[in-house]
């Protein structure tokens, strides 16, 4: 019988049989290990986030991250795998807005983690949106995408601000293990 969400392993496996670049792989498991202690320690202050799901899902986000439409071809990808809430969550994460906390779910926590994780590396919100200001100014894109961006980051900054207060520290200090 199939487990319900794949293992980190799987993950490793499914990744590397579809030949997805190792750059991208590393920066999945990074994105993986944010969202996972995130919710970890959302977990320990009354939330109830399956973990499994989000490892799974964090691990495959972008499995097709060098093909157009990545989310949408990766989503596809891996509902043909067998596992439809990793394809699901996989599909929305480029352009996700995210739920209010009292419904915050696994898919706020993959996406929350990717806007996180530069590259491979947790660097926190200000360096990831400058990141992502600089790629989309260098291919030459308007001032409505540049205030878009900046629109989304105060959304993040205001849900980072309040799950901060749930879990008693910052998400660097989290992620730093302080």
């Amino acid at each position: 019988m199939k487990q319900q969400h794949p293992d980190r392993q799987e993950c490793l496996r499914l990744l590397h049989e579809n030949k997805t670049p190792e750059h991208v792989i590393r920066h999945c498991r990074a994105v993986c290990d944010t969202a996972v202690k995130i919710g970890t320690a959302m977990n320990q202050h009354g939330y109830d986030f399956d973990l499994e799901l989000v490892q799974a899902a964090g691990m495959l986000h972008d499995i097709e991250r060098v093909e157009d439409e990545h989310w949408i071809k990766g989503g596809d990808l891996v509902e043909q795998l067998g596992y439809p809430q990793e394809a699901d969550i996989i599909r929305a994460h480029m352009f996700y807005t995210f739920s209010p906390l009292e419904s915050f779910n696994e898919t706020d926590l993959v996406c929350l983690g990717d806007r996180l994780v530069k590259e491979d590396e947790y660097v926190g919100l200000d360096k990831r949106i400058q990141y992502v200001i600089d790629k989309v100014e260098k291919r030459g894109s308007d001032p409505e995408t540049r205030k878009a961006i900046l629109e989304k980051k105060k959304q993040t900054a205001k849900l980072i601000s309040h799950i901060e207060r749930i879990i008693g520290t910052t998400l660097d200090q989290l992620m730093k293990g302080e």
